[in-house]
């Protein structure tokens, strides 16, 4: 783990430090971009990685925020149903446009518009998560509690049936 953070990584650090947080970003040489390369990089498990998820409401074009355990995938229907309209996984741009970071990097806080947020219930199992931080080779270590203060997220279920 190297002592310099990056430009985006920095940003998400700066934006921790103004919500009040002490958590400290680190980037790796390997990269975070998935949850198991994330999960190697740390060494935690699968399910501490928290990964943030960026789907697009069909209705009104807004940007809803899912932060789900790494292992889980995410039941479009939940979240239309959270959300009361359809949704859709948002493209690359839509990503970049609506949060200011690249997918595999996308952090829970310090996106460029405010978001509606969904944490994934599992992620409270855990005494300690781990969340990307601006880069796909940065993160940060958390506990459950603190990513539902400093999100403002509702905790769901986010799996299908």
């Amino acid at each position: 783990m190297s002592g310099k953070l990056s430009r985006k990584a920095q940003k998400v650090q700066d934006e921790l430090r103004r919500l009040g947080f002490s958590h400290r970003v680190v980037e790796s040489q390997r990269t975070t971009r998935s949850a198991a390369d994330a999960a190697q990089a740390v060494g935690c498990t699968i399910g501490q990685i928290a990964k943030s998820l960026v789907f697009r409401s069909k209705s009104t074009d807004r940007p809803i925020l899912v932060i789900a355990s790494g292992p889980n995938r995410v039941s479009e229907e939940k979240i239309a149903s959270y959300c009361s309209e359809p949704v859709e996984m948002a493209s690359a741009d839509f990503v970049r446009e609506r949060t200011g970071f690249a997918i595999g990097g996308v952090p829970p806080v310090g996106h460029a518009e405010p978001m509606e947020t969904y944490i994934d219930e599992d992620l409270l199992r855990h005494d300690e998560i781990w969340a990307a931080a601006g880069s796909p080779n940065a993160i940060f270590r958390l506990p459950p509690g603190d990513l539902i203060r400093m999100t403002g997220g509702r905790v769901v279920r986010v799996k299908g049936p």
